[in-house]
């Protein structure tokens, strides 16, 4: 059976997720986290992204993604795979480093796009990680 289609369209507005393979890490540091940024950054202006919201977990990472072209899955792709590339370099590792497709819900500007960013930012919060939103960071890993 295909995979059903995306719903893409230009000004689009999604909650995007992506887990690790095996919900294993795909953030394993600091430099994890500060590499994902950077690569997020110049997909971001590559396909004129514009992040509203984002969280990383240690093992998937929450986005709100808004797109003025309606090109999230070709930006995915590049997102991810770039990623991929450079976290398997840096970990001496090689094979999938995420569990399928991502998840890309798309989100009503008007009545749920506040919802879904508080919604991101608390999920530290909820995962009992961190107390408050402000405590997790790029040098907050637990553990350390």
């Amino acid at each position: 059976m295909a995979r059903p289609l995306r719903i893409e369209y230009d000004g689009a507005f999604y909650h995007v997720t992506s887990r690790g393979n095996e919900r294993k890490a795909i953030f394993r540091d600091a430099a994890d986290r500060e590499s994902f940024l950077a690569t997020l950054f110049q997909v971001a202006g590559r396909f004129h992204w514009i992040c509203h919201a984002y969280c990383l977990m240690n093992n998937h990472y929450h986005l709100v993604i808004e797109t003025p072209d309606g090109n999230l899955s070709k930006g995915m792709r590049q997102l991810n795979g770039v990623y991929t590339q450079a976290f398997n370099r840096r970990h001496r590792r090689g094979g999938h480093l995420f569990q399928g497709r991502f998840k890309g819900i798309l989100v009503q500007k008007e009545s749920h796009f506040l919802e879904v960013c508080r919604y991101v930012v608390l999920n530290p919060v909820r995962a009992k990680a961190v107390d408050h939103p402000r405590l997790w960071g790029v040098e907050q890993l637990p553990g350390n």
